[in-house]
């Protein structure tokens, strides 16, 4: 569809994909991965797919500056750019195709350790 294979972590359990576009994905349970900065799965994902785009997305954060904030869009406008933009509401990244060329590991032990330091749970934080 347009989009590169690393987006989702390989502790993707099963998806479903309905006729109306809307994309389900289901991981184990909540993880932390990295592409340029942290990124925190939670147990489902969400997204509207169509071809070269994942929108309405929930489910998804990447952290910024020690925020975290919610992935809303994902966007290969064209794929012979190299680049990708992830929108997370305040602002647009233009990332490297490159980062997400294989599915990262996502570690259920780094959500562990985050929430510990930080003294709460980061899916409370959403």
């Amino acid at each position: 569809m347009g989009l590169p294979a690393g987006l989702l972590p390989k502790e993707v359990k099963s998806y479903n994909f309905s006729d109306s576009g809307l994309l389900e994905v289901f991981l184990d349970g909540p993880c932390l991965t990295k592409f340029d900065t942290m990124a925190f799965y939670e147990s489902e994902v969400r997204a509207n797919l169509t071809y070269g785009s994942l929108t309405g997305v929930e489910g998804l954060s990447q952290e910024e500056l020690f925020l975290w904030l919610p992935v809303k869009d994902i966007i290969v406008d064209d794929p012979r750019s190299g680049l990708i933009l992830i929108d997370i509401g305040v602002a647009h990244k233009q990332l490297s195709l490159s980062l997400f060329e294989d599915p990262p590991d996502c570690s259920t032990k780094s959500v562990l350790k985050e929430s510990a330091a930080t003294g709460k749970a980061l899916a409370a934080e959403r």
